[in-house]
């Protein structure tokens, strides 16, 4: 099988890389250049039709496309260490906590990544107003995620798990892009912290 990404700091393919160091799993990635766009050629387009990445080509031709959806299919592979819960309601909260992760802190961060960074301003139309009203949402985000965060160790309880990893590759994503994480939410912090000190979360 080919898994298709990008290196730092792409948060999607970093994802898939964290979450294969949890399991052990060895898969080297093979690089897509983001930056000459072959992302978008229509070879890519030909595995991934909306052209993005990271995407998994399987021996059969088979292509899973999605970080969340590729992680499912390692963890249906080889379910230890579980990084999607272990019961019904463990797997229940995993996937509402990768929900709230994705649509209420890192679709700010999308928005202001794409409509006010310097970056992405020769890739598309940028409403820079609308870009920059995203920093208050991811603020707000951060804020409601602190608080969440004063009474487990992990996004979604005792264990770390999918949801951590989504959070991880967001956060540092938009310190990177100019949205840092006050360091005053404390909880937060220290769950970053935990996180970040985990071996895989240099993939």
């Amino acid at each position: 099988m080919i898994l298709y990404g990008a290196p730092m700091p792409a948060p999607n393919p970093r994802r898939v890389r964290i979450f294969l160091a949890e399991k052990g799993i060895t898969l080297p990635e093979t690089p897509v250049n983001l930056m000459t766009r072959e992302h978008k050629s229509p070879e890519f387009r030909a595995k991934n039709s909306l052209g993005q990445i990271p995407v998994l080509e399987l021996d059969d031709g088979t292509v899973i496309a999605e970080t969340v959806s590729i992680c499912r299919y390692f963890e249906e592979l080889q379910p230890d260490p579980p990084l999607f819960g272990t019961t019904a309601v463990g797997r229940a909260q995993t996937d509402m906590w990768i929900r709230r992760v994705e649509f209420v802190v890192m679709a700010p961060v999308g928005a202001y990544w794409r409509h006010a960074h310097p970056r992405t301003a020769k890739l598309l139309t940028q409403y820079r107003d609308f870009g920059l009203s995203n920093q208050d949402a991811y603020a707000s985000a951060l804020k409601w995620m602190d608080r969440e965060l004063a009474d487990r160790p992990f996004v979604t309880g005792e264990s770390f798990g999918m949801a951590d990893i989504c959070l991880l590759s967001t956060v540092d994503f938009a310190d990177w892009i100019g949205l840092p994480m006050p360091s005053e939410l404390t909880a937060l912090a220290a769950w970053h912290g935990r996180v970040s000190a985990r071996p895989s979360a240099t993939a």
